[in-house]
């Protein structure tokens, strides 16, 4: 019995808020869209998918954002997210690698992180 990988991290979003998440998932952070399975389409949200990543916004009616507890994406070039996120915040306090902290349109916490 082994864990083999992580499939999709979920996120929680309020009602009406897919716009918004399209233009920072797909717009900002580079991740394409993908449909969701017929059975789970009418539930509202979207997903989204990248090379070994997938991440989920499901509508959650009493939404509070993820402040703390967050997904860390790796990628190839910071400097990038950065120029495109100027209200990211930043430390040194994990060793061998920048990182960068911001929020997503609905307030969770998104980590994007580069090996040094």
């Amino acid at each position: 019995m082994t864990v083999r990988a992580l499939h999709h991290v979920q996120l929680a979003a309020p009602a009406g808020s897919e716009p918004r998440l399209r233009e920072f998932y797909a717009g900002v952070l580079g991740l394409r869209e993908v449909p969701k399975p017929p059975g789970l389409a009418g539930r509202g949200g979207v997903w989204f998918r990248g090379e070994g990543v997938e991440v989920h916004l499901g509508i959650e009616e009493d939404f509070r954002p993820a402040r703390k507890a967050h997904p860390a994406f790796l990628v190839d070039d910071l400097d990038v997210y950065r120029g495109k996120l100027p209200d990211a915040t930043s430390d040194d306090l994990f060793p061998g690698y920048r990182r960068i902290y911001v929020a997503d349109p609905v307030g969770n916490r998104i980590e994007l992180l580069q090996a040094v």
